[in-house]
């Protein structure tokens, strides 16, 4: 049996000429960053940062470990910047101005993040030990890094971040909605993480982009630190990159089920109880907790 293929590719096209497309100045379509070129880079850079756990690496000298590291790091990087020159591109056809040595400007940006890398990788131990730290059933720093979805998501937003600062928003979200995918939890590249950060459980969590996180926090499963309204500009668009989600200070814990909005502080030492609603600021040390249901009997319709 054959399908008329030819016809369906027509109107493929068809129908994606409705959709708007980025070109240069000259007129060529402008190519993307690639998902999946961005979420094996990624992986590579993981396995970077722990050849051990994640790149499998058996090497007993430092040389032969190093060697290992090098090698897929440059893998990494190599393919990372032939997404960030795409994102410029792209960046560039927004504005008037042109898009000078794309390649080098890429360069610089990548090397930038490399650099960056080493001070990511001790966040992130600080992040590890929170995890096994705080979870009774963990056996073992291995056993957390290799299998928390947390930890998971931790290692993904510390990358996406590094290159949200650099201005690659794209390829940040794209690391960010690779990790949301895996593991549930839906954490934006620009909110700031604080160290020994920890998610239990994780999934529903969902932390705003403008979202402000301490030392030493954790957070348990449907979480959400989010917005309590968008403001609008005359014509009614919404106003970017204002600040509208929660600030939380050094060692809060926020159980399952809280959700925070608003740009509010929860004060340092606080402690969120599951399912509260909260839109307003709480002092350092506060306890928040649910109201109590009362229940009342009422004889003959006296509670009419």
């Amino acid at each position: 049996m054959s399908f008329n293929i030819d016809r369906v590719v027509s109107s493929l096209r068809n129908a994606r000429s409705v959709l708007p497309r980025t070109k240069d100045q000259a007129g060529r379509v402008l190519p993307l960053p690639s998902p999946r070129i961005v979420t094996d880079a990624v992986s590579d850079l993981t396995s970077s940062l722990f050849p051990r756990r994640f790149g499998g690496a058996r090497a007993a000298s430092n040389e032969a470990l190093d060697y290992f590291v090098g090698h897929t790091l440059g893998r990494a990087l190599d393919a990372l910047q032939a997404q960030v020159i795409r994102e410029l591109a792209f960046t560039a056809s927004l504005s008037s101005e042109g898009l000078v040595d794309a390649e080098q400007t890429a360069q610089s940006i990548v090397q930038e993040f490399a650099d960056g890398l080493p001070a990511i990788l001790e966040v992130l131990y600080t992040d590890v030990r929170a995890a096994y730290d705080g979870d009774p059933s963990a056996k073992s720093q291995d056993e957390v890094l290799l299998s928390f979805p947390g930890v998971k998501a931790i290692i993904h937003h510390r990358l996406a971040h590094a290159l949200y600062k650099l201005d690659l928003p794209i390829i940040a979200r794209i690391i960010a909605e690779s990790s949301h995918s895996q593991t549930g939890i839906d954490i934006h590249p620009g909110a700031e993480v604080g160290g020994s950060f920890f998610i239990d459980h994780g999934t529903g969590v969902v932390i705003g982009e403008t979202a402000v996180i301490g030392e030493r926090v954790r957070l348990y499963q449907a979480v959400t630190l989010g917005a309590k309204r968008f403001s609008v500009d005359e014509s009614g668009a919404l106003v970017k990159g204002q600040p509208r989600h929660p600030i939380v200070e050094d060692d809060v814990v926020v159980y399952a089920g809280a959700t925070i909005l608003g740009r509010v502080t929860i004060g340092r030492g606080s402690v969120i109880g599951g399912n509260v609603w909260l839109t307003r600021s709480v002092p350092p040390g506060s306890n928040i907790v649910q109201a109590q249901a009362r229940s009342d009997v009422f004889d003959s319709g006296a509670g009419i």
